[in-house]
């Protein structure tokens, strides 16, 4: 009970927000950078898979069980601590004793939009799939190369099946920004434990916490259910 009166929601609220509002920036630019690599690396990955090289889809699979197999925070930081190392041993046969560096968000953002290109590939790849293979066949007797049928026909139908999805996606990468902490860059978790260990608000802090992390996700959530019934509509 001692530990109930002593809570002080107004200080910590007064001190840790505008700590927090800093750190949105942070946050948004690593989700919308994550996020935009994340789809172009999907949509390669999946016209890769549903190419017919049979070399390039096998490879590619090789590639998908790695980073699905392996959790987010460990790719962060072998991205950050690894990958410069092995990039700076391949550039020192040509040029010695240079060396490379990742900033952390530099780090952060690839490794989150390479992890979750992975898993938008499938989704990418099955809404491929979904549109009918006669619209293909249609456009090619019209004249359309399969590359124009491809772009022009089918992935614009494909976004529009999976943009749902897209829109989860986005959420969860909001939330998994926290990971970020761990590489040390200075978003919405870090900040919060920064301040939580020099004044021991620790229950105040990180309820804050929580509640900016529901201030981000929950109009996206709402944005995505709209967009979800505005599409059942069309369809």
């Amino acid at each position: 009970m001692n530990i109930l009166k002593n809570l002080d929601f107004a200080t910590a609220f007064k001190d840790l927000s505008p700590e927090l509002v800093k750190a949105l920036g942070t946050v948004l630019g690593a989700t919308v950078c994550g996020f935009a690599l994340a789809l172009i690396l999907g949509t390669l990955i999946a016209l890769g898979r549903i190419s017919k090289f049979k070399w390039l889809n096998r490879i590619l699979v090789i590639f998908l069980e790695i980073i699905r197999g392996t959790p987010l925070l460990v790719q962060l930081v072998y991205m950050y601590y690894v990958v410069p190392l092995l990039l700076s041993l391949v550039v020192q046969f040509w040029i010695p004793n240079y060396q490379i560096n990742f900033n952390a968000f530099t780090a952060g953002t690839v490794a989150m939009g390479i992890n979750y290109g992975a898993y938008l590939s499938e989704v990418i790849r099955s809404s491929i799939i979904s549109i009918d293979r006669g619209q293909t066949e249609a456009a090619l007797a019209l004249g359309y190369t399969s590359k124009q049928a491809m772009w022009s026909i089918v992935i614009p139908q494909a976004a529009r099946v999976a943009l749902p999805t897209f829109g989860n996606y986005i959420i969860m990468m909001v939330k998994d920004t926290s990971l970020l902490a761990f590489i040390t860059v200075y978003e919405l978790l870090l900040r919060t434990q920064a301040y939580a260990s020099q004044t021991f608000l620790t229950i105040e802090s990180y309820t804050l916490l929580a509640l900016a992390y529901l201030v981000l996700s929950l109009p996206m959530a709402q944005v995505v259910r709209v967009l979800e019934r505005r599409l059942r509509r069309h369809v």
